[in-house]
């Protein structure tokens, strides 16, 4: 208690009206981490369920994600019934797998059956199949087909993202008892912005538009005024694709169908938004050689991770260093070539990290294929000579000064221009070669382009020295 008799709980409580729980970089105030944190040592469940069981699933992510560790399973316990189990599926993965490893399975099965599918399936996708099983026996059984109907397609598939429950109508059906449907049946999604026709084998014929449904008049029927879905998403297809059709069609939802052709679920934007970012992130992850790594991993997780990529990057500097090996009584007359044969290698390694970064994402997209292949690496070839004419003037004339002798410099302006033309040509033609292989470009390509640029950075400044000066 106050001096004056007020309640702690309640002298700490934000104001009713709720306050943003975001400071002006985005990020979770530290004050109300703080009111958080006191509430969940003191176990005051009053202000948890007027202050964080009322705030949106994401921002609960956010919140999750910001306090200690130690702190996220106690709120989720105390806030019990009133925690909102679509808040995981805001959280990366570790968290994620440590919150629900430690809630009881029928805890798990009360929440999965408020969720919509594809929540559902998030969740339970990352659960052990012992446990998988037991919460779906606790469902009901059409709930439980379809949970398992998902649950079976590849993971990172359209089947894994979409959304089971639909509206879905017969194309001699009214508008009027469209209309008249939707309003009486308990059993219909929160939210949807289309109807989807189908015959007697849920085979998909096409679709309405709400707002097309709202100018009709009520005696049309279905078939009418139904348009042909020109883009149904097969359920086998790759999230990433299919995430590439709503952004080429300005697509909000989608129909997604079996190899029958069959109607079996709708994918929706607010989850390709999901894919989209998911999928970007892996690809910058995938470029620095850290793999599936989350911020809130451990130390020993992350070494995982990390150790792989860095073995492999230790194997290719050993062969940049053999070249330089080949060089060393050159290097021991000549000091100023140890001095100046880093910068030519470096130089060569951000240009081709450059025209490797866009070569991986316009792949990634698909803005980059067979048909403008040969201009694209034609104008990265340009763009390596042009940039390698501009450095090797700045660079010469720097090391003929530096170290008096204007010989030096056009020896490192030649190794240099040789440099970023193949920095450039690596950077695109290996990504390209990649993934004409079936390797993926964002894993491998960072290594070996850096390999390229090294060695022939080393080997051109080096040779050229050695030739030009007799050494």
């Amino acid at each position: 208690m106050t001096e004056n008799g007020e309640d702690d709980r309640i002298r700490r409580r934000p104001d009713d009206e709720g306050a943003d729980i975001y400071d002006e970089d985005g990020n979770v105030r530290s004050d109300f981490l703080a009111l958080v944190g006191a509430a969940i040592a003191d176990r005051d469940t009053i202000f948890l369920r007027q202050n964080v069981a009322r705030l949106h699933e994401s921002e609960i992510g956010d919140l999750l994600e910001s306090i200690q560790p130690d702190q996220r399973l106690a709120l989720v316990r105390l806030l019990g019934d009133d925690f909102d189990m679509t808040a995981l599926t805001e959280v990366d993965e570790t968290i994620r797998r440590e919150i629900v490893d430690q809630i009881p399975n029928e805890q798990i099965a009360a929440a999965i059956g408020e969720l919509d599918s594809d929540d559902a399936v998030y969740i339970l996708e990352d659960l052990d199949k012992e446990d998988r099983e037991e919460i779906l026996a606790q469902l009901p059984f059409t709930e439980r087909v379809r949970l398992r109907r998902a649950l079976d397609y590849p993971e990172s598939s359209a089947g894994r993202r979409m959304q089971t429950e639909f509206v879905a109508v017969p194309p001699f059906w009214t508008v009027g008892q469209t209309i008249d449907y939707m309003r009486e049946e308990e059993d219909l999604p929160y939210s949807f912005t289309q109807i989807f026709v189908i015959d007697p084998t849920f085979k998909l014929l096409g679709a309405v538009d709400l707002d097309q449904i709202l100018r009709t008049k009520r005696q049309t029927k279905i078939e009418a005024i139904m348009r042909e879905t020109t883009h149904p998403i097969p359920a086998e297809m790759d999230q990433e694709e299919a995430a590439q059709l709503f952004e080429q069609y300005d697509l909000l939802s989608a129909a997604v169908v079996d190899e029958n052709d069959r109607l079996v679920g709708v994918l929706t934007i607010d989850d390709v938004v999901d894919v989209i970012h998911e999928e970007a992130d892996e690809d910058i992850k995938r470029l620095g050689g850290v793999g599936d790594e989350e911020l809130s991993d451990n130390v020993l997780s992350t070494v995982r991770s990390r150790f792989l990529w860095l073995m492999i990057n230790l194997g290719t500097a050993m062969l940049s260093a053999s070249v330089i090996g080949l060089f060393d009584a050159s290097i021991e007359k000549m000091i100023a070539l140890a001095v100046l044969m880093p910068i030519v290698a470096s130089m060569g390694g951000n240009a081709g990290t450059q025209t490797m970064t866009v070569t991986v994402r316009a792949l990634a997209t698909r803005d980059l294929d067979i048909y403008n292949a040969g201009r694209i690496i034609r104008r990265e070839a340009g763009v390596g000579i042009m940039n390698g004419i501009v450095f090797a003037s700045i660079m010469g004339t720097i090391a003929g000064t530096w170290f008096h002798d204007y010989q030096l410099g056009m020896v490192i302006g030649a190794a240099m221009i040789i440099n970023l033309v193949a920095a450039a040509l690596a950077g695109i033609l290996l990504p390209l070669l990649l993934d004409k292989v079936g390797a993926d470009p964002a894993i491998a390509s960072s290594v070996f382009v850096t390999t390229v640029t090294d060695c022939t950075g080393f080997f051109a400044f080096l040779g050229i020295a050695t030739w030009w000066f007799g050494i």
